[in-house]
């Protein structure tokens, strides 16, 4: 590929682009109203999700003196961010397509000091009667290429307004701090768009083994296992031992409680 269609390919681009662009704000100004509703529903949905994970938190702290959670973030995608999703993905611009076909309007992540707190606070939520699960990926167990880790749900839950009950979807991610801190670099890291491919391929190579090193650190959990093994025995519930974190049964139970007849006891 010459110059000139190098160009041409980025002039086209360029226009579809910010065509889609100005298509995506138009629509938002002519749906402003019902478009800010579903914002504010998305929103009221991300209170109720980071209720029930304090909630989790705090029955740890009372029972068993720690915290599993170290700290929480929400936040809602942006307008750019969704218009830029709904070009990627080719959605019809309606409301009902982008709550359809976008699982990740709403962000909840959470930060745990440990692995195995990890898998114990997504088991935790599943099993709540009023939280649907519609998608799991472990990118823990199968990391990307990147190195990226963590456990991310994609689950449904009811919000309560004045005349009726509605159900939304919110992405809940969650990581280990050496997780979180990994990403967090890898982020800005890749963030600088102007290196030559060369270094930009070099520095995916060096952020892959920093995520080897980084998941080094989750090992600290046995650390912990080994010297307070007694004291967890003597107030915790049994944990699940790692890797006995079993997919397969998230979903059947997730499978059964749509069908109503309730999650298994684990």
């Amino acid at each position: 590929m010459d110059l000139a269609e190098l160009i041409e390919q980025q002039r086209v681009k360029l226009v579809r682009d910010s065509l889609l662009s100005d298509e995506f704000l138009d629509f938002t100004q002519k749906n402003l109203a019902p478009f800010g509703t579903l914002m504010t529903y998305y929103n009221c949905a991300l209170m109720e999700v980071e209720t029930k994970f304090r909630v989790l938190d705090e029955e740890y702290r009372l029972q068993h003196e720690r915290d599993p959670i170290e700290s929480i973030h929400t936040r809602i995608k942006t307008v750019d961010s969704l218009a830029r999703k709904v070009r990627k993905q080719q959605i019809p611009l309606t409301l009902e397509a982008i709550e359809e076909n976008i699982n990740d309007i709403a962000g909840v992540r959470i930060v745990c000091s440990f692995l195995d707190d990890v898998y114990m606070l997504a088991d935790c939520l599943l099993k709540q009667d009023d939280i649907t699960l519609i998608a799991l990926k472990d990118y823990i167990k199968n990391p990307k290429p990147s190195g990226y880790r963590s456990l991310h749900l994609v689950v449904s839950v009811p919000i309560f307004l004045k005349a009726e009950k509605r159900s939304v979807k919110v992405e809940v991610q969650i990581r280990t701090l050496a997780m979180d801190n990994w990403a967090s670099l890898d982020h800005k890291l890749r963030y600088k768009k102007n290196l030559p491919k060369e270094d930009m391929e070099n520095l995916g190579r060096e952020l892959a083994e920093c995520a080897e090193i980084s998941a080094a650190m989750d090992r600290m959990q046995h650390i912990r296992a080994r010297y307070w093994q007694e004291e967890d025995t003597e107030t915790e519930a049994p944990r699940h031992p790692l890797p006995g974190f079993h997919l397969a049964g998230l979903l059947t139970a997730a499978h059964q409680k749509e069908q109503g007849q309730g999650s298994p006891e684990s």
